[in-house]
C-alpha cells in the first residue's frame, strides 16, 4: 500500500471514530438532562392566554390586569398581568383613594375593613408596575386588588420580590406575573365584611420570550424576613396543589409539565 493510501485510510478511520464519539456524547447528554431544567427552547405560541384557572368563576378584566375574585375571602385568589420592560416607568403619580371595584358583581370589600386593623392594604398588582399611564396606575387601587398584609412583610421581603420582578422584566424584556394570597379555611379575618388574612403569599413569573422560556414560583410566609429570595422558590406543581389553581392551563402540555415540575432558579439572575 502506498504512503498516500495509508494516509487517506488513517484520515478515514479518525473521522469515523470522531463521528461515533459525537453520537455517544449526544446520547449521553440526552440521557443526563436534568429534570428540573426550567428553560425550554423556542416557542411559536405568541398569543398565549396566560390567565390561570378560576376556582370561583368570577374573572374580572381591567385594562392593566385581570383577577379572579373570591367572595368568601373578600379578595382576589389571583391577580394576573403582563409586565414589559417599557411598562416600568419612574413617573411619580399621586396615590388615589382605594375604592370598590365596579366590575366585581358580588361587590368587592370596602377599604374601611382595613381601618385600624393593624394591616396594610397590600397591592397584589403593584401600583409601581403600572405607572405608564394614570389610568393604569389608578385602577390598581380597586379593593379587589388588595389583601391584608403586615407592614413589616409588605414593606420588607414582599417589596423586595416586587422590585426583583421589575428587575427581571427589564432584563428579560417581558414577563407574565400572577400573584395572590393562599386562601384556605379558618383564616383570621378583619372588618365587618370579614376579609381573610392569608398566612402565605405567592408570586409566579413566566418568561415566554424567544428563543427560550422559563418560569419560577415563590411562596412566602406572611411575616417579616431577612432571608434571600431564592429560599422561597418552589415548583408551580406544589403551588397548584396548595391553591387548587391551574396557573398555565393554556400552555402546551409538554411545556407546562416541564416548567411546573421544576423548583430550579438557576436560569434567573438573583444578583
Amino acid at each position: 500500500m502506498t504512503t498516500s493510501k495509508k494516509i487517506k485510510l488513517l484520515v478515514t478511520i479518525v473521522i469515523g471514530i470522531f463521528a461515533l464519539y459525537k453520537q455517544y456524547q449526544n446520547k449521553k447528554s440526552d440521557t443526563n438532562t436534568s429534570p428540573d431544567t426550567t428553560v425550554i427552547k423556542n416557542t411559536k405560541h405568541h398569543n398565549l392566554n396566560y390567565l390561570p384557572s378560576s376556582t370561583t368563576h368570577q374573572i374580572v378584566q381591567h385594562n392593566g390586569y385581570s383577577l379572579s375574585y373570591n367572595e368568601e375571602h373578600e379578595q382576589a385568589e389571583w391577580v394576573a398581568y403582563s409586565l414589559s420592560k417599557s411598562d416600568i416607568q419612574k413617573i411619580q403619580r399621586k396615590r388615589p383613594y382605594f375604592i370598590e371595584d365596579p366590575k366585581v358583581t358580588s361587590k368587592s370589600a370596602s377599604w374601611k375593613n382595613y381601618k385600624k386593623s393593624g394591616y396594610d392594604k397590600g397591592h397584589l398588582c403593584p401600583a409601581g408596575d403600572k405607572r405608564y399611564t394614570k389610568a393604569a396606575h389608578d385602577e390598581t387601587f380597586y379593593t379587589s386588588n388588595i389583601s391584608p398584609q403586615k407592614h413589616d412583610f409588605n414593606a420588607g421581603i414582599w417589596n423586595k420580590l416586587e422590585q426583583k420582578t421589575r428587575y427581571w422584566a427589564k432584563k428579560y424584556n417581558h414577563l407574565y406575573v400572577i400573584t395572590g394570597g393562599v386562601l384556605e379555611s379558618n383564616l383570621k379575618t378583619i372588618g365587618t365584611e370579614r376579609v381573610s388574612v392569608p398566612k402565605e403569599f405567592y408570586k409566579v413569573l413566566l418568561d415566554y420570550t424567544e428563543p427560550e422560556i422559563k418560569a419560577i414560583a415563590f411562596l412566602m410566609p406572611h411575616k417579616e424576613s431577612k432571608r434571600p429570595l431564592y429560599e422561597y422558590v418552589i415548583s408551580i406543581d406544589e403551588l397548584e396543589q396548595k391553591t387548587g389553581i391551574d396557573f398555565f392551563p393554556e400552555l402546551p402540555d409538554e411545556i407546562e409539565n416541564k416548567l411546573e415540575a421544576s423548583s430550579s432558579y438557576k436560569n434567573w439572575s438573583f444578583r
